[in-house]
C-alpha cells in the first residue's frame, strides 16, 4: 500500500506541476487579449469543457466530475489573467 500511495503522490506532483506549466501559458495568452471580452472568451470556455468531457470518458473517468474540475480551475486561471490583464491595461 506504501508503493501505491507514494506512486499517487508522484503523480499527483507532475499534474500540478503540469497545471503550473499551464498557467504560465494562460498569463502569456493574456498578452495577445485586447478586452475583459476575449479574456473571458465564453464559446472557448464552453468548448474546451465539452473537449475535456470527451477525454474523460475516453479514460473512463466521470465527465461530469472532470468538467467540474476544469470549470473551477480555468475559471481561477480566468480570474487571475484578469487580474494580469487589468494591471497590463492600466
Amino acid at each position: 500500500m506504501d508503493e501505491i500511495r507514494a506512486e499517487i503522490d508522484h503523480l499527483d506532483q507532475a499534474v500540478i506541476a503540469l497545471l503550473g506549466k499551464r498557467f504560465k501559458y494562460v498569463l502569456a495568452a493574456a498578452k495577445f487579449k485586447a478586452s475583459q471580452a476575449s479574456v473571458r472568451a465564453p464559446e472557448r470556455f464552453k468548448a474546451m469543457l465539452l473537449q475535456r468531457r470527451e477525454w474523460a470518458a475516453a479514460e473512463g473517468l466521470n465527465p461530469d466530475a472532470i468538467e467540474k474540475m476544469y470549470s473551477d480551475l480555468v475559471n481561477h486561471f480566468i480570474s487571475e489573467e484578469m487580474k494580469h490583464w487589468q494591471t497590463r491595461s492600466t
